[in-house]
């Protein structure tokens, strides 16, 4: 009789251990489960990197008198190969811009005032009106009907008709305050421009 007790009392004790062992194992499952969300939230997500990494542009594939865009932090950036005449045409402009020597600080201070850019001919900016937040279409014909015989080419407004240069400066009596902002960037390689990145502190 006391053989078949202690028989019994072993299979409980056996059973026990098993089940604890068992509960000990799932709750360190658990406890797994629930840290690495939470550490892992501690970590920005990817789109969070995404939205302030920076953004390589190859300039190369911009043909000349046109524009393409880019996205950095989530805005629209305008990078434009600017012809000679382009370039020209900013001398013409001086007179009816706001800030033609860029004298607020709207861009990086390695950037030249009058073109707004490292390389002359290619301009960057923030594709966003200082105005109000609209995005300004590119303008890039000279006199067109319905912006007068006086258009350089530049960027136009349609929100409010805000006017801004081939170098992203404003013109006189608009609306919007300040020239369009040129983001930090920097040549990577010849063709290659890395936006949002310094070019002193690369």
């Amino acid at each position: 009789m006391s053989d078949t007790t202690t028989g019994t009392s072993g299979a409980s004790n056996g059973r026990r251990k098993f089940l604890v062992a068992a509960t000990s194992a799932m709750g360190a499952v658990g406890a797994v489960g629930v840290a690495i969300p939470f550490l892992g939230s501690w970590n920005p997500s990817a789109k969070a990197k995404a939205a302030g990494a920076p953004v390589r542009v190859d300039v190369s594939k911009v043909r000349p008198g046109e524009q393409i865009r880019a996205e950095w932090r989530g805005k629209p950036v305008f990078v434009v190969r600017r012809t000679a005449e382009n370039l020209a045409s900013l001398d013409a402009t001086d007179a009816v811009v706001a800030d033609p020597q860029s004298e607020n600080p709207q861009q990086p201070a390695y950037v030249d005032p009058k073109t707004r850019s490292i390389d002359p001919e290619v301009f960057i900016a923030v594709g966003i009106c200082t105005h109000l937040g609209c995005s300004p279409q590119f303008r890039p014909e000279v006199a067109p009907a319905d912006l007068g015989d006086d258009w350089k080419g530049g960027y136009f407004c349609p929100c409010h008709g805000s006017r801004f240069d081939l170098a992203g400066r404003v013109y006189k009596a608009v609306p919007a305050p300040l020239n369009l902002v040129v983001p930090p960037h920097r040549y990577e390689t010849e063709t290659v421009v890395v936006i949002g990145e310094d070019e002193v502190s690369a």
